[in-house]
């Protein structure tokens, strides 16, 4: 089989699906269509329809787009059907139902960013980084109708940084899964569409644990400050810049504010302690037993911000007040007054 052979449909909506898209079309491979999400309103009142990035790369190409609101729908599977796919590529994408999946001759493909059997689910680059994990990577595996469980055809790994956050991270694991793509392809191109694979189940047994990489909703994206140190610290990187960690400050006056942080800073074991920072005198944000044991006593130093944690301090680089710009922790703290009581809960 040769790669003009396979009529491919590409499947996919943001921008991490871009660079396997692109690919696939800049590397010869039959790509006859897209499917992606329908143009979803944006602005003050939604006024203005925004096209998904695969779809503005497929208009590019000149190639033809279905954007089904349900994937059952009739008239869409009978659009899809006609295109006379022989395979499905898939990356960052909606569960696809059996209706779809029978349709392909050699079935459906994904790109999931991690390495499964480990991390299944919607957000597997954060949870990741958010678990303080120091290895990820990504998986081409054969779609089944169930979450991220088909039978696995490669994986590519690669190390983490310790302060790497889940924007740098997803740029890296987004070129990276474009690659694995490419190699998934010329395997089931060279097998003539009937790779050899691995069963997931045959490998959950080499984890200690299987970890599941839930959807982020606001409630899961609170910063918890009785965490160590390291624990905050990989949570707010783990959602930085998007969706955010998010906290709240209550301020001298009574007011509370609800604050992201973007960036953090481990300090070395030594600082780490409150009794080890040499604080300016009056610097102490929070001197109120009472408020300190509800919530985390914010100590500033030489106009550096810290925040008490379960087992230390952990300096703040970055953050947004509610209402306001993302701002450097100095230019935080030089914008506050009556600061005596400030905490971080």
């Amino acid at each position: 089989m040769q790669k003009t052979d396979l009529r491919i449909v590409f499947m996919g909506t943001p921008e991490f699906a871009v660079p396997t898209f692109r690919a696939l079309v800049e590397g010869g491979y039959n790509v006859v269509g897209c499917v992606t999400q329908p143009d979803r309103p944006v602005g003050r009142h939604g006024s203005v329809l925004r096209q998904s990035p695969v779809k503005e790369y497929a208009l590019s190409q000149g190639m033809p787009v279905l954007q089904p609101e349900r994937m059952k729908d009739e008239a869409f599977l009978k659009e899809l059907e006609a295109w006379r796919a022989d395979l499905f590529v898939v990356v960052a994408f909606r569960m696809l139902p059996r209706e779809v999946l029978r349709l392909p001759t050699y079935g459906a493909f994904n790109i999931h960013a991690a390495l499964l059997p480990d991390y299944r689910g919607a957000a597997p680059i954060n949870w990741a980084i958010i678990n303080g994990e120091k290895r990820t990577g990504v998986t081409a595996f054969m779609l089944d109708p169930h979450m991220d469980t088909g039978r696995i055809i490669i994986q590519s790994s690669t190390d983490i940084g310790r302060d790497e956050n889940v924007e740098q991270l997803y740029d890296r694991l987004m070129l990276m899964g474009a690659d694995l793509a490419v190699r998934a392809l010329d395997i089931i191109i060279e097998s003539d569409g009937t790779p050899s694979t691995t069963d997931q189940a045959e490998i959950e047994d080499d984890y200690a644990v299987l970890h599941t990489a839930p959807k982020l909703v606001k409630d899961n994206c609170r910063i918890d400050w009785s965490g160590t140190a390291e624990s905050v610290h990989n949570f707010v990187r783990g959602l930085s810049p998007v969706p955010g960690a998010w906290t709240t400050i209550k301020l001298a006056d009574g007011q509370t504010k609800e604050v992201k942080i973007y960036q953090t800073h481990l300090l070395e074991p030594v600082a780490q302690t409150s009794s080890s920072v040499e604080l300016d005198s009056g610097c102490c944000l929070s001197t109120d037993e009472d408020v300190c044991a509800t919530g985390s006593k914010i100590i500033v130093r030489k106009r550096e911000m810290f925040v008490a944690t379960g087992d230390g301090l952990l300096r703040i680089d970055s953050l947004q007040i509610a209402g306001k710009r993302r701002m450097a922790a100095a230019d935080f703290i030089n914008g506050l007054s009556n600061l005596e009581l400030c905490t971080m809960e």
